[in-house]
């Protein structure tokens, strides 16, 4: 057939129109940095985007995002820096706080955020029947522990003051080093009062206020679309402060706690970022493609924790029996592919500065011994018990191995059983478990931030532990000490009381490890994973 050079053209046009419309190969990654959307793989679906509710990680990344506190993180440097509040003086002594909120700050619905918004929301986040798992966060106000448990009924008396719309007031039991860092976590943050009160009453877990189409926030993007187990898709908000700065249009939160379907949507090019990395996979993208796949420090902890008010593991010997029959460098070894770091402490070592004691070693024979000592010499009549995780498959075949270590070392009979995340924070809260697998990031960059959960009725301490001394230091002594020195030393005191009574058994300290396409900008790897999503941009290379 003759050719034309009007047919020719028309071909040329068509194929034009394939490269850049309908016809495109472009892969969702490659049109996300293009359009200014992130996909980011979140771990799992979240429980709640209240943040006077949320504990785990997957809820951090979507309400760091929603909302705003007073403070905020450097992702760079992870010192604090103005947020909400445009600066803030604080006394000599370290106990007065003046925060002064900008002029310009608004919620999504165009109302000012105000003085007022933080005094309320502590309030709420402290009131005793809102059972806030993180209330104990806002500990260092004076009296505000007394209020959280019902010993003063009045809020007035609680060291938070409005001095006028836009100045804030903070007294504190005494000066705390790391209170400007609780400043920039979700647990401080603002929540609108008039939402939350349209929707029923603010002491409500299950109010429907922080739903698609209810939600009113005050952070660098607003929601806009939450489809459960698809994902959850924010915008960038025009009513923020600093709304100019915000260079990502869109952030789209997949939930990923499948990870080898996680990982082949990384390498499908459907998101830009993973959660975690199946373990089998981490030498193989070492070798093959070590510029995606990043590994660094961490400022987070991973241990089993142990239900003491349950026989048998209501006995001191049956629990360090365990803990000491487990091999953790044959684990960190083996199934850990030698990323993670032993641990026989809970706080990461070289907190700043800090140095966890080491109480106890692997010692099977020792082990055996306690074992025998409580009652069941060679296992024998040992109850069966369960280890309880979050699905996940490196979670399961750390409990697979350690399943199996007690059953060699100890001749016991262990099973393991996995649950969603939801339902595992759920049976985790209520201490519904015998050993349940746990993981704590730290919230801020002190050892306080591992050892204050374990206080008596802490809304962390997930495992009945309980010891007057251990209190008193964290609660009355620690606060006061001036230098770290003497406060470290506390803590040592502290961190040894709970490693002999063994409430938990701690594994390994973590390193993370995720897959990053090279597109996402402004997310350097720091030792507490924390994306200021104000920094993040996208953009390609080639």
């Amino acid at each position: 057939m003759k050719t034309t050079r009007r047919n020719c053209l028309i071909i040329l046009f068509g194929l034009l129109l394939s490269a850049c419309g309908g016809g495109s190969s472009l892969s969702r990654v490659d049109q996300g940095t293009i359009d200014g959307v992130l996909h980011f793989g979140n771990g799992t679906e979240p429980q709640t985007i209240d943040p006077h509710i949320a504990t785990g990680v997957p809820e951090h990344h979507v309400i760091t995002a929603l909302f705003e506190g007073l403070a905020t993180k450097n992702p760079y440097t992870l010192e604090s820096e103005p947020g909400v509040a445009e600066s803030w003086d604080i006394s000599e002594d370290g106990k007065t706080y003046i925060f002064h909120i900008r002029p310009n700050a608004r919620w999504s619905n165009g109302d000012a955020v105000t003085a007022e918004d933080f005094r309320w929301s502590w309030e709420r986040i402290l009131t005793p029947e809102l059972a806030s798992e993180y209330s104990y966060m806002l500990y260092p106000i004076a009296n505000a522990e007394n209020f959280n448990k019902g010993r003063i009924p009045d809020f007035n008396q609680v060291g938070v003051k409005v001095l006028d719309q836009l100045t804030l007031e903070v007294q504190l039991r005494a000066p705390t080093p790391y209170f400007l860092q609780l400043m920039d976590h979700y647990s401080t943050f603002p929540v609108h009062r008039a939402t939350i009160e349209a929707f029923g009453s603010y002491t409500d877990q299950l109010s429907q206020w922080s739903r698609e189409g209810n939600i009113v926030s005050n952070g660098p993007f607003q929601l806009a679309e939450w489809r459960i187990n698809s994902h959850i898709r924010v915008e960038k908000s025009m009513s923020y402060w600093d709304t100019d700065s915000v260079k990502l249009n869109s952030i789209i939160f997949y939930p990923t706690d499948n990870l080898i379907t996680e990982e082949r949507m990384f390498r499908d090019g459907l998101i830009h970022r993973t959660e975690d990395v199946p373990l089998d996979k981490v030498p193989v993208y070492l070798e093959e493609d070590p510029d995606t796949i990043v590994i660094a420090p961490y400022l987070s902890s991973y241990y089993y924790m142990i239900n003491t008010t349950k026989p048998p593991l209501d006995d001191l010997r049956v629990r360090r029996a365990l803990s000491m029959s487990v091999d953790r460098d044959l684990l960190n070894e083996t199934v850990l592919e030698n990323i993670m770091v032993p641990a026989y402490f809970l706080t990461p070592p070289g907190t700043v500065g800090y140095e966890p004691p080491v109480t106890f070693a692997y010692d099977p024979e020792q082990a055996r011994a306690l074992l025998a000592e409580a009652g069941y010499p060679n296992g024998e009549g040992f109850p069966y018990f369960e280890i309880l995780y979050n699905t996940q498959e490196n979670h399961r075949r750390i409990a697979v191995a350690i399943q199996e270590m007690w059953r060699e070392t100890l001749n016991i009979d262990v099973g393991i059983v996995n649950q969603e995340w939801q339902v595992y924070l759920e049976s985790v809260g209520n201490i519904n478990y015998d050993v349940a697998r746990r993981g704590w990031v730290g919230d801020y960059v002190d050892p306080n931030t591992y050892l204050d959960m374990f206080i008596t009725g802490g809304g962390n301490n997930n495992t009945g532990f309980s010891n007057a001394r251990y209190d008193e230091i964290m609660l009355n002594e620690a606060p006061l000490k001036l230098n770290n020195e003497e406060r470290f030393a506390l803590y040592t005191e502290a961190e040894t009381i709970l490693m002999d009574n063994m409430p938990i058994i701690p594994i390994y300290i973590y390193q993370t490890k995720n897959l990053k396409n090279p597109d996402m900008k402004g997310a350097p790897s720091n030792i507490m994973d924390h994306y200021n999503w104000k920094y993040v941009y996208l953009e390609s290379d080639q």
